[in-house]
């Protein structure tokens, strides 16, 4: 590993540390707090390394009395979170520390979320007021560990859960899901593979592109958004050619947390599509996001042409119009060697099942242009021919 001096503690959007080693600081994390029963959420895999296994031990010596909870999947469902309550509950909790990617992430906090409010994750859904159903006085602490710069959910208000009656994906919200603590170490991603570091941040780029484009007014989170794409810009292909490279990680979990910092201001097409493909394939999220970016910038072409300007010239590119951007995106994802096309991915016969489930997605109703059925339908084939014309 290389050494680094980049480390910063924040305020905003939550309490966020970050920098080398930072995770040692997860003992006196949960004292501030007042947690001392707490339940790990993460994966299997991060569950079965060996750094995980002493983070545990050092707990455990500080005289916090932890339990891991590992039994999600890649897309977790409601039938994960009910286990873990379960978990939760056998234990006898008084927090939760959420440790590892996106789906440990999500399923952490809405753990925390349900544990001591009725109802099910889905009378949580983000529509309308459902979030007032909850008491948030009644959310217990969460600490936000990730090992992923991606979907920035250590800093989010929501999390994505896949509902089993129809494979299809919901966004739960509220406001007080956000976790009290994050601690951003570096070191905790250097394993990941270079196809996941990819993935992963391009998921933190289609965030901050998307949130971006959309036309709402909100100066700060444009800001955010482009300083998140300059960041992945000059620091992706550094940490998936080494992934051993510090600097380059830092800098990358500051950008996921970034991404998800600025789509407050809302989403759009690239993830209304995503999701439902991730529910149905399997496929990862970054993945599909990353396939579908370029295809869905040529869709919003003549509503986000005027914004681009700008984009390229704080990335630095040669030219400043749509064309430049969108060719800097097909060169970034063919670099970090993800795929062109849904080819092999996606089977055309599902489509007709994923356009009412596109449709019904909130992330499209930021989308800055409108889309009809036969729009969704269009990008999704478009997507899987690998068909790049307006």
């Amino acid at each position: 590993m290389s050494d680094t001096s980049i480390t910063g503690r924040f305020n905003y959007p939550a309490d966020y540390r970050i920098g080398a080693g930072s995770v040692r600081g997860l003992s006196p994390a949960c004292a501030e707090l007042g947690i001392s029963r707490p339940l790990i959420v993460t994966d299997t895999g991060v569950a079965s390394l060996r750094w995980f296994e002493t983070i545990v031990k050092d707990l455990n010596r500080d005289a916090v009395k932890a339990r891991v909870f590992s039994d999600i999947g890649p897309n977790p469902s409601s039938d994960h979170l009910l286990a873990g309550i379960a978990a939760f509950k056998a234990h006898q909790a008084d927090g939760c520390i959420v440790l590892g990617g996106g789906s440990a992430m999500d399923t952490g906090k809405c753990i925390a979320l349900l544990v001591d409010n009725p109802g099910t994750v889905f009378d949580y859904e983000d529509v309308g007021d459902n979030w007032k159903r909850a008491d948030g006085a009644r959310i217990p602490p969460c600490i936000a560990v990730p090992t992923t710069a991606g979907t920035g959910s250590e800093v989010g208000r929501a999390a994505v859960i896949l509902d089993p009656r129809d494979q299809s994906k919901k966004i739960i919200f509220h406001p007080q899901m956000q976790p009290d603590l994050v601690l951003a170490d570096p070191e905790l991603t250097v394993g990941l593979s270079p196809n996941l570091t990819a993935a992963t941040g391009m998921d933190a780029f289609a965030h901050c592109f998307e949130a971006y484009c959309v036309p709402s007014y909100h100066p700060m989170a444009d800001g955010i958004a482009l300083e998140g794409m300059r960041l992945i810009a000059e620091n992706l292909v550094a940490a998936f050619d080494n992934g051993n490279n510090l600097d380059a990680r830092t800098h990358l979990l500051m950008a996921a947390a970034m991404g998800a910092t600025a789509f407050q201001k809302g989403l759009g097409l690239i993830h209304a599509l995503s999701h439902p493909v991730g529910g149905l394939t399997g496929c990862h999220h970054g993945t599909a996001n990353a396939i579908l970016h370029p295809y869905v910038m040529v869709h919003n072409r003549d509503v986000i042409a005027d914004r681009m300007p700008r984009l390229a010239r704080y990335l630095g590119l040669p030219g400043e119009h749509f064309d430049d951007v969108l060719h800097w995106v097909l060169e970034l994802r063919k670099r970090v060697e993800l795929p062109h096309s849904f080819t092999g991915i996606l089977d055309a016969k599902l489509i007709p099942q994923l356009v009412p489930m596109a449709n019904a997605d909130p992330s499209l109703a930021t989308n800055p242009k409108p889309c009809s059925a036969e729009d969704l339908e269009r990008v999704f084939n478009k997507a899987l021919k690998g068909d790049l014309t307006q």
